[in-house]
């Protein structure tokens, strides 16, 4: 199961099927997203795909010398905007690909405004998403819920971007959701009844074990994208790689540099020059990269701050977290945000602590800025996430095993206090390919279950994913052979666009007495 293979190959197919020639490609603001993550531009100019071009825009000029590939979504407009370019055609031909669905009364009307009969084929390619890379895909909405409700126009994007990557990948999965939340249940009912009325498209091979759909909520964790995003590497391990890369450019240095003494010399040097020059370009690229991250790591006090956020995450010691959200908020390098993440994280830990001094971390946040809207968020983010909201239990391990790994830690110590944290998706998963994820938690919808562990796993996560989780799905695909899994979210989050999502589901934090949250909506009765 590979997201960005298989929107790559949709993409090929539609350059293959148009046949040599000069070629525009024609799309929407979405599917020019969904395009330029799987395919460089030079990499398409080499296939003769020399102008991009956007259906909606105003002022293209006509270009009968070109063929169209237009790839677009079956929305509403683009398939008025595509009527009346038939109407009066730009180009010589249209080669039409729908990335999801599309109906027959939109074809119909198609048709009917091809009077010049410049259209050459109509299809479907479900590349309807954006395949951030091989494991893990985002649909990028912002906002998709209104409190524990879906909104009705995202929860159709969401259906049609989630049965549009099953699609891509062939698989025709059972579907286990989240109980706790209403809208993963919502949204499996809803893949399910596009599964159902388009059966003949998810007719596919069948393989000994089913493949398996699994939607969970991200306000069952609201702590990982709280946190500083890792997406492969954390910080100290790219500066060693940036080290080495610099070694091995200082070894080939002289070598190039070397007297230019006969023929053979300048020849060799000439053929050579070009990859010194490139090697030069990426080493002084990712040096500067590299150079500007560490201003901002000294300048934010970003490694005492990340210290001091994963022992909020993963610690249970009260005392100590108190002391050091305090001494960081009075920390005149420590940004707004930052200070109020940790705040924020105090408040999800030890938001029901007989001791709490969340009142005063909130006056000093308020303080810090003149102003209460970092101190609304805080109780926003415990509305949306906190224990009240929550369906399973973040902060403490769920089995025995569990148990003994965080007692073996304890005992041992740390190796890198800045990766402590592990997400909550990640035991999710582990007990899931193990075949313990519990079904009156996470229970399958209609009546047929698994009787095997699962192999192929798409995991969905309403309200977004982070690069901490697509690191922990990439771990867990790498340490559990015959399993593949992919990650896919409304969105991927960093710490501004998750309060973003927090804000616009309408959770405007009203009070940060743990006590008046109302429950989320539930189907357990």
């Amino acid at each position: 199961m590979n997201a960005v293979l298989a929107v790559r190959q949709y993409v090929s197919k539609m350059i293959e099927d148009s046949g040599p020639g000069m070629k525009v490609l024609l799309m929407d603001r979405e599917t020019t997203g969904a395009v330029s993550v799987v395919y460089t531009q030079s990499e398409i100019l080499q296939r003769e795909v020399y102008l991009f071009e956007r259906l909606d825009s105003p002022n293209r000029e006509p270009m009968k010398h070109l063929k169209a590939i237009c790839f677009l979504r079956p929305t509403k407009e683009n398939v008025e905007l595509l009527v009346q370019e038939l109407r009066r055609p730009k180009y010589s031909v249209y080669f039409i690909y729908f990335s999801n669905v599309i109906s027959k009364s939109d074809v119909k009307a198609l048709a009917e405004a091809d009077e010049q009969e410049v259209v050459a084929e109509v299809q479907e390619f479900y590349g309807d998403y954006i395949a951030v890379n091989p494991h893990v895909f985002s649909l990028n909405l912002l906002g998709c819920c209104r409190g524990r409700s879906w909104d009705p126009a995202q929860l159709t994007r969401t259906t049609q971007g989630l049965t549009a990557l099953l699609l891509s990948l062939k698989k025709c999965p059972m579907i286990r959701y989240q109980l706790s939340s209403e809208p993963a249940k919502r949204l499996a009912e809803c893949v399910k009844q596009v599964i159902t009325k388009e059966y003949e498209l998810f007719d596919f091979r069948r393989t000994e074990v089913p493949p398996l759909l699994l939607i969970l909520d991200r306000s069952d964790d609201a702590i990982t994208p709280l946190l500083n995003q890792n997406m492969y590497l954390n910080f100290a391990e790219i500066g060693t790689n940036i080290k080495n890369l610099m070694e091995d450019f200082q070894r080939r240095k002289p070598k190039e540099q070397q007297k230019l003494e006969s023929i053979a010399d300048m020849k060799a040097f000439v053929e050579n020059y070009p990859q010194f020059k490139k090697m030069s370009g990426t080493v002084s690229k990712h040096v500067t990269v590299v150079g500007e991250l560490s201003r901002l790591v000294a300048e934010r006090n970003l490694l005492e701050v990340s210290e001091v956020e994963q022992e909020l995450a993963c610690q249970n010691d009260h005392s100590s977290a108190l002391q050091s959200v305090r001494r960081l908020l009075q920390s005149p390098r420590v940004s707004e945000l930052d200070a109020a993440r940790l705040v924020m994280l105090y408040a999800l830990r030890y938001e029901r602590h007989g001791s709490s001094g969340l009142p005063a971390l909130l006056e000093e946040l308020r303080g810090r800025g003149g102003t209460d809207r970092y101190r609304k968020l805080v109780s926003a983010v415990v509305e949306y996430g906190g224990k009240r909201a929550r369906g399973s239990d973040l902060f403490s391990p769920k089995d025995a095993v569990a148990i003994t790994k965080q007692f073996l830690k304890g005992l041992k110590g740390i190796e890198n206090v800045y990766t402590q944290h592990q997400p909550l998706l990640q035991e999710t998963l582990d007990q899931l390919i193990k075949g313990k994820l519990k079904d009156s938690q996470y229970p399958y919808l209609g009546p047929n279950t698994l009787r095997d562990r699962p192999q192929d796993i798409i995991v969905f996560l309403i309200g977004g994913a982070t690069y901490e989780e697509a690191l922990a799905v990439f771990n867990l695909n790498r340490s559990n052979p015959g399993v593949r899994i992919v990650l896919g979210g409304t969105t991927i989050h960093n710490t501004r666009s998750f309060l973003e999502e927090v804000t616009a589901a309408g959770f405007r934090g009203r009070s940060t007495d743990s006590s008046q949250v109302p429950p989320r909506s539930s189907s357990r009765r």
